[in-house]
């Protein structure tokens, strides 16, 4: 199923500039998107800041959680063991295909916002959805890459979320020598 689902969606790739310029950019640059809503969204009101916070703390976490799986567990990458449309850029061949960093940010950033702003959380959900289909499309990850790190940034927000009240007095702690510089 894993096999048929990453042919039914890298067998397009190089078939189209267009599409194939899409997913890339997708692929690339939806980090600045997220970014910008973040933005907006911290300018609005004191609880789209608690809000960013949170985003931020989450994003910090997920990474850590990607990078400690990744150490401990190695897939190799599809290009790797089978011939597939590859396109650039082309990640390490020592890099492990799960969990793919770029979808589990994704899906972290996307539920941390989704639990303060529904909409703004659903649009990022739907973009992550893309960012998933683009890592696939450019031949560098599975689909259960791409489920399993949705799965992974998905707990790491609402854990960061649930346990709030703990982690916060920390992070103010480490951020009040910003405060008077």
């Amino acid at each position: 199923m894993n096999e048929r689902i990453f042919k039914a969606i890298n067998q397009y790739a190089g078939t189209s500039s267009l599409l194939d310029s899409l997913m890339i950019l997708i692929s690339k640059k939806a980090r600045f998107v997220y970014l910008f809503v973040i933005i907006i969204l911290w300018f609005r009101c004191t609880d789209d800041k608690r809000m960013t916070v949170n985003t931020g703390f989450t994003l910090g976490v997920t990474y850590l959680v990607c990078s400690l799986i990744k150490s401990f567990f190695f897939r190799p990458r599809p290009f790797l063991t089978r011939e597939v449309n590859l396109l650039s850029p082309v990640p390490s061949e020592k890099d492990s295909t799960f969990p793919s960093k770029h979808t589990s940010l994704a899906f972290a950033m996307a539920a941390s916002v989704f639990c303060f702003h529904k909409v703004a959380g659903a649009f990022l959900w739907l973009l992550s959805v893309m960012v998933g289909v683009s890592r696939i499309w450019m031949g560098q990850h599975y689909p259960s890459d791409i489920a399993g790190s949705a799965v992974i940034g998905k707990i790491v927000a609402y854990m960061v979320k649930r346990t709030e009240l703990s982690w916060k007095p920390l992070v103010k702690r480490a951020l009040q020598p910003l405060k008077n510089f």
